[in-house]
């Protein structure tokens, strides 16, 4: 099917992308006039502040339209952008520690203030993994905590204050990573535990994500025996259909990690997993690396589509909740370098820095620059 039909451009819209380096490519600029939702910016494709907000810019206003700029800006060990101007957060693990909703509702706000400066309107953040296995190599401090509690109350708020600041959040990643002992990005991992031990454990944190009304949740591209034998999650109708939408009532969007990962791309192909994902019930997919990837994704559920394998209805009901979040979200190209240093940033941050180590926020400040 020609990439200029109509059929194709709503298929597409269900991707965000990766692309190589700190300019438009080719083949980002032909997937943009597709109709992809999206792009994902990874640290290949940051520069300096100035550098990195007037890629955004050129990315929105090439796209000439809404175009959610996203990015994986957690704190600690997972931050894609680093250095001046940027506050320097620690790992959840350490605002988990302090066990303070207020706090916790500031570090979304300031991260959200640095976001939009630049021009993003989507981080994926909070982890709401519960920190249950010390040999996890992926989750660990990225977690708030090992009380499942503790995580979904520290981590809603988190939200909040990102969600305030005018960025989405996203939750991630259902059903749980908390207590793998291998990294999905490297290899499939397989939880046996069963759900009476998710519903009393991993669940939790994403039960109030939910009840909360929070704008996204990410999956996790694991196993779990207890919901669909030799099924990722990001896969199973049962986790994300069952589970997710019916059983916590999440009706934000379900967004995948990204399907280029080990885990996904070693067993199934990206293709397949694209479509196998839309019916069971994910809204957007995230290919990270390569253009072609990206490509027969995109090919592949339209072709199922066109079967009558996908339903055109789970198309349209991803696309309502993908246009929910852009009328929240989608901010139009901006200049808002200058508020990295106002008055409000440096409030929020200077709090926070006192906050995480006792000393003058002055001091800390400077020595962060």
């Amino acid at each position: 099917m020609s990439p200029a039909s109509a059929l194709y451009r709503d298929c597409a819209r269900l991707f965000m992308v990766g692309f190589p380096g700190t300019r438009i490519d080719a083949d980002l600029a032909a997937l943009m006039d597709d109709g992809i939702y999206g792009a994902i910016l990874f640290k290949r494709n940051v520069g300096t502040a100035a550098e990195t907000a007037a890629l955004c810019r050129e990315l929105k206003t090439r796209a000439g339209r809404p175009f959610i700029l996203s990015v994986d800006q957690e704190g600690g060990r997972v931050a894609r952008l680093r250095g001046e101007p940027f506050t320097s957060l620690p790992p959840m693990r350490e605002l988990g520690q302090r066990g303070d909703e207020a706090l916790a509702e500031r570090v979304g706000r300031l991260l959200a203030h640095e976001l939009r400066a630049l021009g993003f309107d989507w981080d994926f953040a909070p982890v709401l993994d519960v920190d249950t296995n010390p040999a996890n190599p992926v989750i660990g401090d990225r977690s708030f905590s090992r009380d499942p509690v503790e995580v979904g109350r520290l981590g809603v708020a988190l939200a909040r204050g990102l969600e305030a600041g005018g960025v989405a959040s996203c939750g991630k990643h259902f059903p749980g990573h908390g207590d793998t002992t291998t990294d999905s990005h490297l290899t499939l991992p397989r939880l046996p535990h069963d759900l009476e031990r998710l519903r009393r454990v991993e669940l939790v944190p994403f039960q109030a994500f939910a009840k909360a009304g929070l704008a996204s949740l990410m999956t996790a591209h694991v196993l779990f025996d207890a919901l669909e034998q030799g099924v990722p999650a990001t896969m199973s109708h049962r986790a994300l259909h069952d589970l997710l939408r019916k059983e916590l009532g999440f009706d934000g969007v379900v967004v995948s990690d990204d399907l280029e990962m080990k885990a996904i791309a070693d067993h199934y192909s990206v293709a397949e997993a694209a479509v196998q994902g839309t019916l069971a019930g994910v809204d957007l997919f995230l290919v990270c690396h390569k253009a072609d990837v990206q490509r027969t994704a995109i090919e592949a559920l339209v072709k199922a589509v066109e079967s009558g394998r996908v339903p055109r209805e789970r198309i349209t009901e991803a696309h309502r909740r993908l246009d929910a979040l852009a009328a929240r979200f989608a901010h139009p190209a901006e200049d808002r370098l200058a508020t990295l240093g106002d008055a409000e940033h440096r409030s929020l941050a200077e709090g926070l820095a006192s906050a995480f180590t006792g000393k003058d926020p002055t001091e800390v400040m400077l020595a962060s620059r």
